[in-house]
């Protein structure tokens, strides 16, 4: 499939590992040219060298951190005048704390909001004037499940992630008629760095391997298993491409069906268990 993107400009914000990287891989792999940024340098040279190893295009990588609003808004006008151009922006921001509603005061929620929408916001602001002096853009901002339901025990995420739904939504309405589409990704568990370390924390406590952890944290969708980075970036190039020139103001969930598999109660494993035999 033909997904139009070969030369055209893209700036991957939180490219350095998990669902940005492997994004900023597949772009350059259909011959996008990339930019990362990312506040670790050997982090942001790891990435930089796993990238350029897949790349047709150019490659850029720069110490940004994209909370700093002044910084942000600096490295995304450096990248347009590098490249000449900017036509996709994929802002995948970091994950708030776990825990409950109640287990967090305002202090917290504030912090939140800094930390997965303000960056968002800051970045669609630089790069719009980009997106729509090529009179072509895609904006993709990676959120996570609790953007489509809410999972009690992730308040925070699903209270940043469905404000920055509908800021997503509200732009693409402001900008379609320019060219420009936006959608939200909303991956499930996803087999990502910060996965692997919980994982091996679950292990030592429990005096198990991190694999078997890995296969019991993807048991419960469809699919049976975790979702791998590469079948995320997947839909971040494909929302990206010319194809999808009609898609604008959606939410992707890409949970491997755990949506609708119900819920996961001990009773309900008793009766399969009956059942069976």
């Amino acid at each position: 499939m033909d997904t139009g993107l070969d030369g055209k400009c893209a700036l991957v914000a939180g490219g350095t590992s998990g669902l940005g990287l492997a994004a900023a891989r597949e772009l350059a792999a259909e011959g996008a040219h990339v930019a990362i940024c990312g506040r670790d340098e050997e982090r942001l040279a790891a990435a930089e060298r796993a990238i350029k190893a897949a790349a047709r295009g150019r490659v850029l990588a720069a110490r940004t951190d994209i909370t700093d609003r002044a910084a942000a808004a600096q490295w995304t006008g450096e990248v347009a005048a590098d490249f000449g151009a900017l036509h996709i922006v994929l802002i995948s921001g970091g994950s708030p704390p776990f825990g409950p509603a109640t287990a967090f005061g305002p202090d917290a929620y504030a912090h939140a909001i800094e930390q997965v929408l303000i960056p968002a916001v800051a970045l669609t602001e630089a790069a719009l004037p980009h997106l729509k002096r090529a009179g072509w853009g895609r904006l993709l901002y990676i959120a996570s499940e609790t953007a489509c339901a809410p999972v009690p025990e992730l308040a925070l995420s699903g209270v940043t992630r469905a404000a920055l739904v509908r800021f997503a939504q509200a732009v693409a309405a402001e900008t379609g008629r320019d060219g420009i589409t936006a959608n939200v990704l909303a991956p499930g568990n996803t087999r990502t760095p910060p996965m692997e370390r919980l994982a091996a924390r679950l292990a030592e406590r429990e005096g198990t391997g991190m694999e078997t952890q890995l296969d019991a944290m993807g048991r419960h969708n469809a699919i049976g298993r975790l979702a791998r980075p590469e079948e995320v970036a997947a839909m971040v190039t494909f929302l990206a491409s010319e194809r999808a020139s009609y898609l604008t103001g959606g939410v992707h969930l890409i949970d491997g069906g755990a949506s609708v598999m119900g819920p996961e109660l001990p009773h309900l494993a008793l009766m399969r268990a009956e059942k069976s035999k």
